[in-house]
């Protein structure tokens, strides 16, 4: 990913806007799909905060202005996901 973060707005149920960064994005063989991770933009480096993680349409997402997003609901996934999450921090403490 370049040094300039990417920003993402969501929308949640009663029509609030928060901001994401994306922390990285991957791809996975084994899903055939691929992930995106977000953390609340502006957050400080060492302040505890909650990530969010969807699949997501790389080409899609380049051209669309809203959707795009997509649950992940496969407990299997999500711990592949989470696998993927803490080998990224891993490697970003060294």
């Amino acid at each position: 990913m370049d040094e300039e973060q990417d920003i993402i707005t969501l929308v949640d149920d009663n029509g609030d806007e928060q901001l994401f960064e994306v922390l990285f994005t991957f791809k996975s063989e084994e899903y055939g799909k691929s992930y995106i991770i977000l953390y609340p933009a502006g957050s400080g480096e060492d302040e505890e905060v909650e990530m969010l993680a969807y699949i997501f349409d790389p080409e899609e997402t380049k051209i669309a202005t809203e959707g795009g997003l997509t649950p992940i609901e496969d407990d299997a996934e999500w711990a592949m996901v989470e696998e993927h999450l803490n080998q990224f921090l891993d490697e970003q403490e060294d």
